[in-house]
């Protein structure tokens, strides 16, 4: 059975945003974030050592509509030493998600349960040295959970599918827990949320050199709202730290010969706006 993620992606996001008078905005939130950090794996600099510093600027764009929600980012990167056009690149991510609770007009919650989606994500890179295209397409079921202690807790499960791979299986699964959750801290609060993707399975064929391996990326932040310590407006201004694994990054396995395995703390401020 083949799975064909980009027709169906494109299609989905397409008659959301092409349906004006079923689409109805219900909140959003607009963000900038700058992290710093250091030795990062793979993006290495020309002596092929690690990139001693990374910096980047991430906007950050959520949003709740009629028919489900709605998350997207772009990162632009610099680096330290980094090969490639001036050490500088791109990565972003668009990803809407399909209530089926608010398309039927049924309540699907139980248990824990509080509502069953269907989930889509677009990834996008800088294109290879070669002009090939770096993006996936993800498609897959996802339900959104009422954890005690968390303001919000969702699993993505996605079949992922690289554009223009060949290899049997020819993508690969992908678990997507999503969290967040608010600790009072004196007269203000810390926050702790993040997401993590874990890539289950491995793909392709090294024979052909078109292998993606298993990979596991968690990826936390915990920031401390400095907004709201100073009497500012509570939520609208982070400082923090960021956690960054990543183990076979970008889907390369590691070996003795090539570190792949990520292991960085990203410094953060972090600015929301409406």
């Amino acid at each position: 059975m083949k799975f064909k993620l980009a027709p169906l992606s494109l299609a989905l996001v397409g008659n959301l945003l092409a349906a004006p008078a079923f689409a109805e905005i219900y909140w959003q939130n607009n963000s900038l974030t700058y992290l710093y950090g250091k030795n990062f794996a793979v993006d290495s600099g020309e002596d092929g050592r690690e990139a001693d510093i990374q910096q980047t600027i991430t906007f950050e764009h959520a949003s709740g509509w009629n028919w489900g929600d709605m998350f997207l980012f772009v990162d632009h990167k610099w680096f330290n030493g980094h090969s490639g056009k001036d050490g500088r690149t791109y990565y972003g991510e668009f990803s809407p998600r399909l209530s089926l609770s608010k398309i039927t007009g049924k309540d699907l919650s139980f248990g824990p349960v509080t509502d069953v989606l269907i989930a889509a994500t677009y990834e996008r890179g800088e294109s290879q040295p070669d002009g090939a295209p770096n993006q996936n397409y993800l498609l897959g079921p996802a339900v959104d959970l009422k954890v005690p202690g968390f303001d919000r807790f969702a699993i993505n499960t996605y079949y992922r599918k690289p554009d223009g791979a060949t290899g049997k299986p020819g993508g690969q699964w992908q678990l997507t827990p999503t969290w967040a959750m608010t600790i009072p801290v004196g007269k203000s609060d810390i926050l702790f949320d993040g997401y993590i993707d874990w890539v289950v399975n491995d793909a392709g064929s090294k024979s052909r050199g078109d292998y993606l391996a298993k990979n596991f990326h968690f990826n936390p932040q915990l920031k401390y709202d400095l907004g709201k310590a100073l009497d500012r407006k509570a939520g609208m201004l982070y400082v923090g730290i960021e956690y960054d694994y990543w183990k076979n990054k970008y889907g390369i396995e590691d070996s003795r010969a090539f570190n792949t395995d990520n292991n960085v703390v990203n410094f953060i401020v972090k600015a929301h706006y409406f």
